[in-house]
């Protein structure tokens, strides 16, 4: 699996201000949708994304709202050009801290916070964080799709099934 071409089919910048976490999982979610993923896999996604867009501002960024986050989307094709997955790069100017202690606490520490990275590793197929040449840092996650289907046609039986279960619901 590669992506379709080395420039992202989206970028956006973002202030990181957390009124802007809603607008990130709701692009983030309907470019899943159209790329395929069903609507567990596109909630999976987006709150991976938010997750990620969390720390940054929390951990990263100090609960400061005035500093750069770019989200990069790509999707990822298979064999015969056709999507296949999604591939997200977050990236900040933030503090930059070694890949290697991102990671979430113990899961048997009951307490609110804290599993942010772990819910990113858990959902997506794979969560790589670096620092960036320079400030800041990188996270790119990548998310395949349903090898059994393929993504376009998983997306309209889900959509099938969906109103399938509107139909019944309405005749009853």
């Amino acid at each position: 699996m590669k992506t379709m071409s080395d420039r992202p089919h989206i970028r956006v910048e973002l202030l990181s201000n957390p009124i802007y976490l809603c607008g990130a999982r709701e692009l983030v979610g309907s470019v899943a949708k159209r790329l395929g993923f069903d609507d567990l896999d596109c909630s999976k996604i987006a709150l991976a994304v938010d997750e990620a867009l969390c720390n940054v501002i929390r951990h990263g960024y100090n609960r400061r709202t005035d500093c750069p986050i770019w989200i990069s989307i790509w999707p990822i094709e298979n064999g015969s050009g056709k999507p296949a997955g999604i591939k997200i790069v977050i990236e900040d100017e933030a503090k930059q801290v070694e890949p290697l202690k991102m990671r979430g606490r113990e899961l048997s520490d009951i307490r609110p916070g804290g599993l942010g990275v772990h819910i990113i590793r858990e959902v997506m197929d794979e969560a790589q964080y670096e620092r960036r040449e320079g400030k800041g840092m990188r996270l790119t996650l990548i998310k395949k799709a349903d090898v059994g289907e393929s993504p376009v046609r998983l997306a309209s039986r889900t959509a099938q099934s969906s109103a399938a279960h509107k139909r019944q619901a309405t005749e009853r």
